[in-house]
């Protein structure tokens, strides 16, 4: 098992290489959290949450393109997210996957921490 300074520089730097896995990001968080490194934890949340959040558009910007029809697709796509809930009347996501939910309630708790 290799020591915990270590694994941080691993993580660190799979972090800056820009990996899409959670986890290098995760751990690093739960590091600085235990640390009560919360503003390094916080610069690691920015970074997930940008990293996950382009991941995420450009997902759906490949699927609305691969379709034949865009305007049948988005305008079922829209409707059917409107009904299950997880789209607002006005076209805004109400849901968010997993980690990004997670990682954005936490962020609101790291600056309210540091604001104390």
């Amino acid at each position: 098992m290799a020591q915990l300074p270590e694994d941080i520089a691993r993580y660190e730097q799979q972090m800056q290489s820009g990996i899409d896995d959670p986890l290098p990001y995760d751990r690093l968080m739960i590091y600085y959290r235990k640390q009560k490194e919360y503003r390094k934890e916080l610069q690691v949340i920015n970074r997930a949450l940008k990293i996950f959040g382009e991941q995420l558009k450009r997902q759906s910007k490949q699927i609305l393109e691969s379709a034949r029809s865009r305007a049948t697709l988005k305008r079922l796509s829209e409707q059917f997210s409107k009904s299950v809930g997880l789209m607002d009347k006005k076209g805004s996501m109400n849901y968010l996957p997993e980690p990004l939910a997670r990682w954005i309630k936490r962020k609101q708790t790291v600056e309210n921490k540091i604001k104390k």
